[in-house]
């Protein structure tokens, strides 16, 4: 699959997928008028791309070589190190009945951090090259805790100035709040029932060319930040990297020694993007 076949997927992130993460990106106090069933559920669904769409979310954002700030340096630019899932959907009569993910891998759902009270949806797509995936898709054997991404990991460093830095925690793929069958299950749920509610909107509105879609590219949320991550936001020159791998088969060190490398990694995705 290349990147521009994607063109034709509709594209959604989960919100506050991961412990911590909402608190450092500074969207905790939007999101607190979401209530949710459960303590660390996840907070909703929102569109980063929607072909055709009557607004900013037409735009085709995603690429897998560079981050475009298009001038919005002062927006605070922050990556997002995700596991993206490339999915395939059953929708019937208005209603998605099933998601059946197929690909996964690396993704950096970048956004802006400008706190101005609008949807989140308007923090994630501000141009073209403004996402980033890699193009390591690796195919789905099961999504459960039997299938192949259970001994993923997710890691993330910055390099700025020439000095590599953490940009990420090392995160387990399984450590995401929901993943598996019970974010399938809530994903499905959240297609067909979510309301307009604080930094989030009605997603049903988004589904109205539906059945022309190829299929739903899915970021599963961000994970938590290092220090260096948390204090510093994106600037031109700055190169991302961000992997996701089998942990039984890398070790960190082993992902370390490859940034610099063109060895492509088995068991692995791994997405470079340059900040222009």
């Amino acid at each position: 699959m290349l990147i521009e076949d994607l063109k034709n997927y509709l594209g959604f992130a989960v919100a506050g997928n991961f412990a911590g993460h909402l608190g450092e990106a500074g969207e905790a106090d939007e999101f607190s008028v979401i209530k949710t069933e459960e303590k660390d559920a996840p907070k909703g669904l929102f569109p980063f791309y929607i072909k055709g769409h009557d607004s900013f979310l037409s735009t085709y954002p995603i690429c897998d070589e560079v981050i475009l700030t298009h001038g919005r340096e002062d927006d605070k630019i922050q990556a997002e190190p995700e596991v993206a899932l490339l999915c395939d959907f059953v929708y019937e009569e208005g209603k998605v009945i099933d998601i059946i993910p197929k690909f996964f891998s690396a993704f950096n759902d970048c956004s802006l951090r400008v706190q101005d009270g609008k949807k989140l949806s308007t923090k994630k797509n501000w141009g073209s090259n403004t996402k980033g995936i890699s193009s390591d898709l690796i195919e789905i054997d099961n999504f459960t805790e039997k299938g192949i991404l259970d001994t993923y990991h997710l890691s993330s460093f910055i390099k700025r100035d020439g000095v590599l830095h953490n940009y990420g925690t090392i995160s387990a793929v399984k450590s995401y709040s929901y993943f598996f069958t019970q974010l399938k299950d809530w994903m499905i749920n959240k297609f067909n029932t979510q309301e307009d509610c604080g930094p989030l909107e009605e997603i049903s509105q988004f589904m109205t060319n539906a059945k022309e879609a190829k299929g739903m590219l899915i970021a599963s949320g961000a994970t938590a930040y290092s220090e260096f991550g948390k204090r510093n936001y994106l600037k031109k020159g700055d190169e991302l990297f961000i992997y996701v791998y089998n942990a039984r088969v890398h070790s960190h060190q082993d992902i370390i020694n490859n940034i610099d490398s063109s060895e492509k990694l088995k068991e692995c995705s791994k997405l470079y993007q340059i900040v222009k």
